[in-house]
């Protein structure tokens, strides 16, 4: 798997050659996890499937006992990924964010997941 590193503010880098690049490593996979929790499921015409199911299963009210759910099987079902060791998620309605913590093994070795989406 080969995957083009994207920097803080989520471009793509360049400049370095085949260094800017994740090449069969776990933190390719675990940049693959981050793109996906990003992309809302029918955004992307290639596969409107494909996402995060925000509008109807995350958004809205009485949602709260789904979200971790919802938001692991997007993990899980990210190309590369073995299982989830630890997580923990928690949405914040206040400013409608999400923060996630998350440990996934990898076909390639373990990696870390965090931040907020």
């Amino acid at each position: 798997m080969i995957y083009r590193q994207l920097d803080d503010n989520g471009d793509y880098t360049f400049g370095s050659g085949l260094a800017n690049y994740y090449h069969n490593t776990p933190d390719g996979v675990a940049q693959a996890v981050q793109t996906r929790l990003k992309l809302w499921s029918g955004e992307w015409f290639l596969d409107i499937t494909d996402g995060v199911p925000f509008m109807g299963g995350i958004l809205g009210k009485y949602t709260g006992d789904t979200i971790n759910q919802l938001i692991a099987q997007v993990v899980l079902d990210t190309t590369g990924v073995l299982s989830i060791v630890s997580f923990s998620g928690v949405y914040n309605g206040d400013d409608r964010s999400y923060h996630i913590n998350a440990v996934i093994d990898t076909i390639y070795g373990t990696a870390n997941i965090y931040g907020a989406f």
